[in-house]
């Protein structure tokens, strides 16, 4: 049976944090106990051999959470040891709840996935294409086949940038701007191809999928998460501007530097982690998350449930089910081997994507800082893995896929 490990961490539970998993709920979940014994133990090893700082892990199936570990370091200098309610900055997980939220405004009939982008901010209307850029940094453009739409955005295949106009360079540090601001300087952007042409990761679309949130809602962006998917969810450690009452809980950021780990500095997105992203102002919908493993397996939960949860419906099955197949057709997609990409889903969809032990149909979504998090429906099973690295080897992230995955056993 499963004996729970919570290394150095007897103060944390005292604290408040995460009770240890009740053995029982291992059989109820149709999990092999011992199997999932090596999961912290492997945790463990990647802390002691330097690799990681520190990681919070959890799994659930059945709605039964059967493995929940915290080891390591949240702040390896001020001897902090992680805990499994400490908070994580999760970056582009953030960008699902951003799915979510428009999916939520298109059943209302506020907006629809097929509207052009220019129908809720007009400052869209006539969006140019680069067609070359030159040596001399002029560039030749034209008109784009089509406009962007919202759907382009959900699936990144808009040709919209990555990152913010040079203009704004410091922005994903300093979180200077309002995202109605920033947004307006985004839509002067040329467009890197044609909306539909190719699949290309841009943080700025989900940003404007953010904005677009605030239009039609009338509400701020981390408002409207607040009120229509954190507290309805229970999540209550989920925010995009973290209170300062829960700053001591927030688990540093790591990098490999030449003595061995030391902490990200002032260039990491959204700043230096420990100074808290004093005086910001941008939400960051593309990766301002700040969150917990707990709160995260209750959204995932809910998807898997089919957009229920606590006797109430925030998403209809209809609207989950598109968000989580394939719409990007043959075009290359995703991050992880043999994806493609939903409404801003990675989805599982060939099976060279089940070498992680994932079911084809499986989606999920990592973070800049190593983070991941998935929904398998064959298996009826969620997944959070939460560490604070940056350019870490993903040998981690898929060791745990596969143990946890490997447990099952019903």
């Amino acid at each position: 049976m499963l004996k729970p490990v919570f290394l150095a961490i007897v103060p944390a539970l005292i604290l408040g944090a995460a009770p240890p998993v009740d053995p029982g709920a291992v059989q109820k979940a149709g999990m092999d106990g011992a199997a999932l014994q090596r999961i912290p133990k492997r945790m463990q090893e990647l802390v002691d051999q330097g690799v990681l700082s520190g990681a919070v892990t959890l799994v659930q199936r059945h709605g039964t959470v059967a493995s929940f570990e915290a080891v390591g370091w949240a702040d390896k200098e001020a001897r902090k040891p992680m805990r499994p309610d400490s908070i994580f900055q999760v970056m582009s997980m953030t960008k699902p709840f951003v799915g979510t939220s428009i999916m939520m405004l298109a059943e209302e009939g506020k907006l629809s996935v097929t509207d052009p982008v220019e129908k809720h901010i007009p400052e869209f209307r006539g969006q140019m294409v680069v067609v070359k850029r030159n040596e001399d940094g002029t560039v030749l453009m034209r008109k784009p086949a089509r406009v962007i739409t919202i759907f382009d955005l959900m699936t990144h295949t808009s040709g919209m940038p990555y990152l913010p106009p040079p203009g704004m360079k410091e922005l994903n540090q300093a979180m200077d701007h309002t995202l109605a601001d920033a947004v307006l300087l985004y839509s002067q952007m040329p467009l890197e191809f044609d909306p539909g042409a190719k699949w290309s990761y841009s943080n700025l679309g989900i940003a404007i999928l953010g904005r677009i949130i605030e239009i039609r809602s009338g509400m701020p962006f981390e408002k409207f998460l607040e009120a229509r998917i954190f507290q309805p969810l229970g999540m209550k450690d989920s925010h995009i501007f973290l209170p300062a009452e829960k700053q001591s809980r927030l688990a540093a950021i790591y990098r490999k530097g030449p003595g061995g780990l030391e902490k990200a500095g002032d260039d990491t997105l959204g700043g230096y982690s420990l100074n808290f992203r004093k005086n910001a102002k941008y939400p960051a919908p593309e990766w301002g998350l700040y969150t917990t493993a707990q709160d995260l397996a209750a959204f995932y939960q809910m998807l898997l449930n089919g957009g229920t949860a606590n006797g109430r419906r925030l998403l209809s099955r209809a609207a989950i089910d598109v968000m989580t197949r394939k719409q990007t057709g043959d075009l290359r997609a995703g991050h992880m081997p043999n994806t493609s990409f939903g409404l801003t889903w990675e989805v599982i969809d060939e099976p060279r994507g089940e070498l992680a032990y994932l079911s084809i149909g499986t989606f999920g979504h990592g973070g800049a800082f190593g983070t991941h998090g998935w929904v398998d429906r064959k298996q009826d099973m969620v997944g959070v893995y939460l560490i604070q690295m940056t350019g870490i080897d993903p040998g981690g992230k898929y060791g745990f896929m596969q143990m946890a995955n490997a447990a099952v056993i019903e």
